[in-house]
Parts: C-alpha cells; sequence; structure tokens
C-alpha cells in the first residue's frame, strides 16, 4: 500500500535525523506521538514548532480550519506526549497555555513563522499554542541496577508531581483570594497547567498500580506466601487510592477546572494516602527487589 503525505514524511524525518526535503525542507520540524483519546492508540503528527528557551511551541492551527485538530484534542485527553526532535527522542508533557501568556507566545511564534497569523485570521477560534518541555541536561538519573532501583525511580517521580500539582494549586488559591471584592471579576477556574499536570500524574499513576496488581504482586507473592497480608493491604490501598483518582479524573474533565474547592480536597486526600502508601510498600516491598536485576535477565 502506498504512504500517505504525511506517513512519508515521518519517515524520511526519521532516516535522516530531523531532515526532510519537499515543501518542508529548512522548516524546523517535530515528530509529535499523541495517545488517542478515544482509541488509546499512538499517533504521530509531524509539525512545525519555535524555540523559545527551553521549550518548544506548537500551534494548533489545523491551517486555519473551524475545528482544532485531532492530535490537540488527543493531548487534552492524554497530556504525556513523545517528541521526536532531529535524532533525540522524549517524553513531555503538553500543556496549551492560557490569556495573555498564549498571546505573549502566539507573537513569539507569529514573528519567527508569519503564515500562523494567516491561519488565526482564517479562523473564529484561537488557535492554541501548546508548550512542550524540553528535557533537562543537568537532571542527570541515578543508575538503576535493580528492580528496587527502578521501583524508587517511579516512586520518585510519582512523588514530584504531586508536589508540583500541589504547589501550583496553592499558589493558584493564594491568586483566588485577592477575587471577589465588589466590583472585581469572579474567580477564575483552576488552569490548564495544573490540569495537564494533574492528569498525566493520575494516568501514570494508574498503569503503575495496574502493572503491580497485574504482574509484579502475583509473582512475588509466590515466592514471599508469608507476606500475603502485605499483598492484601497494597492491593486495597490500591483501590482507594483509585477512587480518589476517578473522583479527580471527573473534576479534570473540565478543562476549567470549574469545581476548584472540591478540586483542592481531593488533591489533599489523595496527597495523604499516596504517601503512607509509597512508604509502606518501600519499607515492605523494597528489601525483596535488592538482588532482582534491571533491567530483568533474559530467559
Amino acid at each position: 500500500m502506498p504512504q500517505t503525505f504525511q506517513q512519508s514524511v515521518i519517515t524520511e524525518f526519521r532516516a535522516n535525523a530531523g531532515k526532510v526535503g519537499g515543501p518542508f525542507e529548512g522548516t524546523d520540524l517535530l515528530l509529535l506521538t499523541t495517545t488517542g483519546a478515544r482509541s488509546g492508540k499512538p499517533h504521530t503528527t509531524p509539525l512545525g514548532y519555535v524555540r523559545d528557551g527551553r521549550r518548544l511551541l506548537v500551534v494548533a492551527s489545523n491551517l486555519g480550519a473551524p475545528r482544532h485538530p485531532d492530535w490537540y484534542r488527543n493531548l487534552l485527553a492524554h497530556p504525556t506526549v513523545r517528541v521526536e526532535l532531529g535524532g533525540e527522542e522524549f517524553d513531555s508533557l503538553a500543556v496549551p497555555t492560557e490569556g495573555a501568556r498564549r498571546d505573549k507566545l502566539f507573537a513569539r511564534v507569529v514573528a519567527e513563522a508569519p503564515g500562523y497569523a494567516e491561519y488565526q485570521d482564517a479562523t473564529d477560534r484561537v488557535l492554541p499554542v501548546v508548550v512542550l518541555e524540553l528535557p533537562d541536561p543537568d537532571a542527570a538519573a541515578p543508575p538503576i541496577a535493580s528492580l528496587a532501583d527502578k521501583l524508587m525511580e517511579v516512586h520518585t517521580w510519582l512523588r514530584g508531581q504531586l508536589r508540583h500539582v500541589h504547589d501550583e494549586t496553592e499558589a493558584h488559591f493564594a491568586a483566588r483570594a485577592g477575587h471577589g471584592r465588589d466590583g472585581e471579576p469572579p474567580a477564575p477556574g483552576l488552569g490548564l497547567q495544573i490540569r495537564q499536570r494533574c492528569l498525566a500524574f493520575c494516568q501514570a499513576l494508574e498503569f503503575h498500580h495496574t502493572a503491580e496488581d497485574g504482574h509484579m504482586f502475583p509473582t512475588m507473592e509466590g515466592y514471599h506466601p508469608h507476606l500475603r497480608d502485605v499483598f492484601d493491604r497494597l492491593r486495597e490501598e490500591h483501590r482507594s487510592i483509585g477512587a480518589v483518582q476517578s473522583a479527580l479524573a471527573h473534576l479534570l474533565a473540565d478543562v476549567t477546572i470549574a469545581e476548584p474547592d472540591r478540586f483542592r480536597t481531593q488533591l489533599a486526600r489523595m496527597t495523604q494516602e499516596l504517601t503512607a502508601h509509597l512508604d509502606y510498600e518501600e519499607e515492605h516491598i523494597l528489601p525483596l527487589l535488592a538482588e532482582a536485576p534491571w533491567p530483568p535477565a533474559a530467559a
């Protein structure tokens, strides 16, 4: 079957470390892989970008069409995306910008790629500007030699993301405190940055717990039957934390998070339960994994 034009661009990009010819020759181009909002399948799209410090800016222009492109709707449902840039490949959190920040960054894009102004003039919708953070070159990960190290890497990431969400939420509520007086506009809902980070965290946590319940815990329980009570407690905590995740996911379904006070309450509960859960798991499970190599030895 002959390749579509888009697939031919993707093939050429990957074969030439990001360089392509034809209409995109000389263009700053990246490949963005999103997870389908409905299908859950990966979708890769070539996109032009503008570099802004340690950030890449992409615009959901859809050539000025009246609807957002599919890749934009996908990243609202699944904020963690895969970026291919030249010969480099990395995961990133996709965060659409809002208000004055969006306008400033759109002007930055138009200064380098004036065609986006024409796309904006062609449609009534505001073209979203999405920020993709580049990896921190100074954030060297510690070496991972065992399954215990790998588990701690995951736990450290989860704790860090939860702190980020908490700090951003509290900063938002501090800003809200100035609203509500006579003549002032109503307090805004929680922003897209908080929503995207929290949604990415919730999805990663669900994946982690599903993998533990489906694979790691049953295998370990076979070798350590005397710890059955420990595994039963961890599985029960997964269910309890999952209920909080579901409540948060329901609130996150609204792009503006229309009930920020309720969100804050659920986030506090998530923080308390998850922190205690991770501490307990590390106390009882990590010693059992210290001698298991990572990556696992071939069968």
